[in-house]
């Protein structure tokens, strides 16, 4: 697996983008496919930020991935203390459709082919499976 180490600050989620996408186009996955880990891997690198590290521009965030012809897997670690994932409130509740927040983990889980949480709460780790895409080819 390969390591990326950045500050917790929204400017910084490019940086690992500019690593991973490359990865993932070389290794023929689709374009929907290339949204949806872009989507879930934003989301988990906003939680590690505003949840995890409380916002503080002088933690880290460490992402580490792994791409090949299977899957894409891409673990987000922070530094915070941990979350128990089984108390995040359903976002799909009548009182929780109008709140501005609270539906990183829901897009995550819709997106990707698994998604699961460290013990202590502070990694989640994200994978996309191939299964049933074909790789696409280039045009000649």
């Amino acid at each position: 697996m390969k390591k990326l180490t950045i500050r917790s600050r929204t400017s910084e989620v490019q940086k690992v983008h500019d690593q991973l996408t490359p990865l993932i186009r070389s290794n023929g996955y689709s374009e929907d496919a290339q949204f949806a880990i872009r989507l879930a891997v934003d989301e988990a690198i906003a939680n590690a930020i505003w949840h995890g590290n409380d916002s503080d521009p002088d933690k880290h965030i460490v992402v580490e991935y792994e791409v090949d012809e299977e899957a894409v897997r891409v673990s987000v670690r922070d530094d915070g203390p941990g979350f128990d994932p089984g108390t995040v409130p359903d976002p799909t509740l009548d009182e929780n459709l109008q709140r501005p927040h609270g539906r990183g983990i829901m897009l995550m889980q819709a997106y990707m082919s698994e998604v699961r949480f460290n013990k202590e709460g502070n990694c989640v780790t994200l994978v996309k499976e191939r299964k049933c895409e074909r790789p696409r080819r280039s045009a000649s």
